[in-house]
C-alpha cells in the first residue's frame, strides 16, 4: 500500500518520478504528491489519482535532478490535499514520504505539542518529520544520525524517504515491514516501493533489509547501516523483471492481460518442476524440508484475500492426495487467536506481494513457536521469501491489476505440485494415478488456452446482469474455494454484492434470498458430488433463481436446468478449480467494466497490503 519513488541525479527528476507513480498507483490512489529541489525545496500535491497531480503541475516550475513522489492509500486521515504526502517538517526544510503506520504515533504527537510543534496534517507521516528535525537541532546530529535515532523510538511498520533542502545532493531511506528497492545506475540512484519504476533505468538493485538505513548521493555512494548503528555491505541484486511485463500491451487493462497471460504463468510455475513423461515432480527451493513436510502432524496454511482461497484448494489437495491433516487460517486472526503450534507443524505462508503484513506476523509468531515455515509468494527477494525458512515463487510474473487473478491460479499450481510430491514420497498415491495425473497437468495450460475462447460468450452473459445487485455463487469440494474466489472478484470490482457458499449450505441460510432477480452461479463440473449439486441446482430453480451453470463440456443434465450453461474442458477434479476460476474472472471483468469500473484500481483497494 502506497507508493514511494525517489531519484538522485544528473537527470531531471520529475519525468522520472511522474512514470514511477503511474507505474505504482496500483498501490494507492487516493491522493498523490511529490517534492523537488531546484532553488528551494517545494513541494505539490493533490487528492486524486497521478493524473490529477500531473494536471495540476502544468504551470509548475519543475526542475530539479533530485526529488521524492508518493501515492497514497489512505490510513490515518482521510484522503485529501492537505494530508497527501510528502509532509514538511516544521522548518519546511525537510520532507518525507511515508509508507506503513507508525503505531506510537499519538503519544510522539502529543510530546512535540507539549514542546510547541504545531501540525497541518492528521496523519502518523508528519508526526514522524517532526521528530527527526527535532532530534536533528536538539541533539546536533547530521540527518542521517536524526532519522537513525529516530526510528529507534518507532513502533509499527515504514518504508521511508527524506529529502533535505540543506542537501541538495542526497537521500535518505529506510524500512521495516514495507517494501523498499534503491536502484544503482552511474552516478544516480533510484528508490521506489517495488522495481516497475526502476527497471527501465537498471537491473542493479539493493533491497532494503527491515530496520535498515541508506544513504544515497549523486556521487554514487550508497551507505547503509541499521538503526542500532551497525554498518551493512550493500548486497546488490540483478532484476529479473522486464519492461513490457508492465504494460498493457495493448489491453484496455492490466486485468484482462493478466487474465490472458494464465496459459503462460501456469505454464511458468511448473517450468522445470514438472516431468510427466519420467514421472517427475521437483521443487528445488524446499527439497531440504520435504522430510518436514513427509512428518509433519499438520500443515497450517496461512495467507490473506485470494491468496486464502488458494490455501483453501491447498487444503483439499493435501488432505485428499497426501494424507495430511491442514488447517487454513486467515493471517489476520491467526496471530491475535493464541493459536496452538507445535514444533513439528509445518506452516505454508501465501502471499502473491511477499510483502502482506498480516501474514508476516502470522509467520513470526509461528517461528517463535519452533513451527518450519514454508513461503509461496511471486515477488522475488521479497519480505516473506527472506524470512521463511524456505519455499517455491510462482513465477507468475508482475501483476499490476488489484484484482488477483495469474497470481491464484499460479498458488494452485504451486500447492498441487506440492501435494503431488508429497503423495509420491509419502507412497500413499499409486503410480498408475500418479503418471495420470502428470500428464493431466501438463495439460492444463493448454485446457486454460481453450477455456479463453469463452470471453465474448461471457461478455454476452455480462450484458444481462451488469445491473443485479446481488450474485450467490456455489460450489461443493474443490469447488467451493472457487464459489469464494469468484465472489470476490465480484464484488471487489463491480461493487456488487456477492456470497460464495458451499452448495449444500445454501439451505441454511442463503436459499431465503433466492428470488427471479437473484443470478446464482453454480460451479457444476462432472466430477466430485456432481449429483448432489444437481439437487441443489434444482433447489435454486424451484425458488425461480436464475442459474449460470459453469459445466464440463458436453454436460446435458445442467443445460436442462441451467438459465446459461458455461462449458469448460473435462479434466480430473483436483483442476477443476484452475480451469473454472478463468471463466468467474471474465464475468467479474466483463461486469465491472459494463458498470463503468476501474476494474484496475477498484475504490477503497490496493494490491500489496502492508498494512495491518
Amino acid at each position: 500500500m502506497c507508493g514511494i519513488v525517489g531519484y538522485v541525479g544528473p537527470r531531471k527528476a520529475y519525468p522520472i518520478l511522474l512514470k514511477g507513480l503511474y507505474r505504482l498507483e496500483y498501490r494507492g490512489y487516493d491522493s498523490a504528491g511529490l517534492a523537488l529541489i531546484n532553488s528551494s525545496l517545494n513541494m505539490y500535491k493533490t487528492h486524486g489519482k497521478v493524473s490529477d497531480l500531473e494536471n495540476s503541475l502544468r504551470d509548475k516550475d519543475l526542475e530539479g535532478t533530485i526529488g521524492i513522489a508518493h501515492t497514497r492509500w489512505a490510513t490515518h486521515g482521510e484522503p485529501n490535499d492537505i494530508n497527501a504526502h510528502p509532509h514538511f517538517s516544521p522548518t519546511k526544510k525537510l520532507a518525507i514520504i511515508h509508507n506503513g503506520i507508525i503505531e506510537n504515533y499519538s503519544s510522539l504527537k502529543e510530546e512535540l505539542i507539549n514542546r510547541g510543534y504545531t501540525f497541518q496534517s492528521d496523519t502518523d507521516t508528519e508526526v514522524l518529520i517532526h521528530l527527526i528535525e527535532d532530534i536533528q537541532v536538539n541533539e546536533k546530529v547530521d540527518l542521517f544520525e536524526a532519522v537513525r535515532i529516530a526510528l529507534n523510538q518507532i513502533f509499527g511498520a515504514y518504508a521511508i524517504v527524506i529529502i533535505s533542502q540543506d542537501h541538495p545532493d542526497k537521500l535518505i531511506a529506510a524500512k521495516k515491514g514495507s517494501p523498499l528497492v534503491i536502484g544503482l545506475g552511474e552516478d544516480e540512484f533510484f528508490i521506489a516501493s517495488d522495481a516497475a519504476p526502476i527497471v527501465e533505468y537498471t537491473k542493479n538493485v539493493v533491497y532494503l533489509n527491515d530496520e535498515e538505513v541508506a544513504t544515497v548521493n549523486r556521487q554514487g555512494e550508497l551507505k547503509i547501516k541499521t538503526i542500532r548503528n551497525q554498518e551493512k555491505t550493500p548486497y546488490i541484486q540483478k532484476l529479473e523483471l522486464q519492461l513490457s511485463a508492465i504494460e498493457k500491451s495493448g489491453f484496455p487493462h492490466f486485468m484482462l492481460k493478466e487474465i490472458y497471460e494464465q496459459p503462460r504463468s501456469i505454464k511458468d510455475s511448473m517450468r522445470g518442476r514438472l516431468n510427466a513423461a519420467k514421472g517427475i515432480v521437483s521443487l528445488g527451493g524446499i527439497i531440504d524440508y520435504e522430510q518436514k513436510f513427509i512428518t509433519a502432524r499438520r500443515i497450517i496454511i496461512i495467507a490473506c484475500g485470494t491468496s486464502w482461497h488458494a490455501g483453501m484448494v491447498g487444503e483439499y489437495l493435501f488432505e485428499d492426495l497426501a494424507r495430511i491433516p491442514v488447517e487454513v487460517e486467515y493471517a489476520s486472526e491467526f496471530r491475535y487467536r493464541n493459536p496452538i503450534i507445535y514444533e513439528d507443524d509445518l506452516v505454508v505462508a501465501i502471499s502473491q506481494s511477499g510483502e502482506t503484513a498480516d501474514t508476516l506476523a502470522a509467520i513470526e509468531l509461528a517461528k517463535s513457536k519452533g513451527a518450519t515455515i514454508i513461503g509461496i509468494c511471486n515477488v522475488v527477494g521479497s519480505s516473506i521469501a527472506r524470512v521463511t525458512h524456505a519455499g517455491s515463487y510462482t513465477h507468475a510474473g508482475p501483476e499490476i491489476g488489484v484484482a488477483s487473478t495469474k497470481a491464484f491460479t499460479s498458488q494452485v499450481t504451486l500447492l498441487t505440485l506440492m501435494a503431488l510430491s508429497i503423495a509420491d514420497k509419502k507412497g500413499i498415491i499409486s503410480k498408475s494415478r500418479f503418471y495420470q495425473l502428470l500428464s493431466e497437468m501438463e495439460a492444463i495450460p493448454a485446457k486454460v488456452e481453450k477455456t479463453l475462447q469463452l470471453n465474448d460468450y461471457l461478455l454476452d452473459i455480462s450484458k444481462v446482469f451488469h445491473a443485479a445487485k446481488n450474485f450467490l455463487y456455489l460450489g461443493r469440494g474443490y469447488n467451493f474455494p472457487v464459489a469464494l474466489e469468484g465472489a470476490l472478484k465480484l464484488k471487489e470490482i463491480s461493487y456488487i454484492h456477492a456470497e460464495g457458499y458451499p452448495a449444500a449450505e445454501m439451505k441454511h441460510g442463503p436459499i431465503a434470498l433466492i428470488d427471479e432477480e437473484m443470478p446464482v452461479v453454480v460451479i457444476a463440473t462432472k466430477k466430485g458430488a456432481y449429483d448432489k449439486v444437481l439437487s441443489n441446482i434444482q433447489e435454486v430453480k424451484a425458488r425461480k433463481g436464475i442459474i449460470i451453470a459453469i459445466v464440463t463440456e458436453g454436460d446435458k443434465a445442467v443445460n436442462k436446468l441451467a438459465d446459461y450453461t458455461i462449458e469448460i474442458p473435462e479434466t480430473d477434479e483436483i483442476f477443476v478449480p484452475i480451469i473454472a476460476s478463468i471463466p468467474l474472472q471474465l464475468l467479474s471483468y466483463h461486469i465491472a467494466v459494463l458498470r463503468g469500473c476501474n476494474v484496475d484500481q477498484p475504490r477503497n483497494l490496493a494490491k500489496s497490503v502492508t498494512v495491518e
